[in-house]
């Protein structure tokens, strides 16, 4: 006896992959980690919990955001643009890595991690702040709360928070356009 399969065709780090045949009811960072060898988003909880296996959505509308791979189906993701971990850097046509991402760069400066089991998740996230930021500045006096409020469902076990906390608000502080003065 086999399990009924669906096709998925996606879009991951700007390469379409399918149609896929995937067994009904599999999550999708299995899909990642069995069927495409992108293993960089991880397995923390298994429950959406930890965010460790968030992925970013580029939605039709041009918004980004995160969605935890361990519980969501890869059904769910059907025909839609996603970046994992692996996408996030910019690579040359070869696939080499020319320049890591401004958040990336931010956590390897500021030491923002500790084990680095949860980067990935943290890496998206932050990603998606910037690029929320990108669209819709906030004031100086706010980019702790944003900061918190954005990476507050990301749970670390190494308790490593301040270091990564610093490094995104750092960064926004530093980056022009992500911030404005009050109105």
């Amino acid at each position: 006896m086999s399990l009924p399969t669906h096709p998925l065709t996606v879009t991951i780090n700007g390469l379409r992959h399918g149609p896929l045949d995937v067994p009904e009811g599999m999550m999708m960072i299995d899909v990642l980690h069995e069927m495409l060898e992108l293993t960089g988003s991880r397995l923390g909880c298994g429950q959406g919990i930890c965010h460790a296996c968030v992925v970013i959505w580029d939605r039709d509308d041009h918004a980004s955001e995160e969605v935890p791979t361990c519980i969501t189906g890869a059904g769910f993701f059907d025909g839609k643009r996603i970046r994992t971990i692996e996408g996030i850097a910019r690579r040359n046509d070869k696939g080499e890595l020319v320049a890591l991402s401004p958040v990336q760069q931010a956590f390897l400066d500021r030491y923002g991690f500790q084990c680095g089991y949860c980067t990935p998740g943290f890496v998206n996230a932050a990603t998606v702040l910037i690029e929320r930021l990108e669209r819709a500045p906030v004031p100086r006096a706010e980019v702790q709360a944003t900061v918190e409020a954005a990476l507050e469902k990301h749970l670390c076990r190494c308790t490593g928070y301040v270091r990564y906390y610093e490094a995104i608000r750092d960064l926004i502080l530093a980056t022009q356009g992500l911030t404005r003065d009050p109105t």
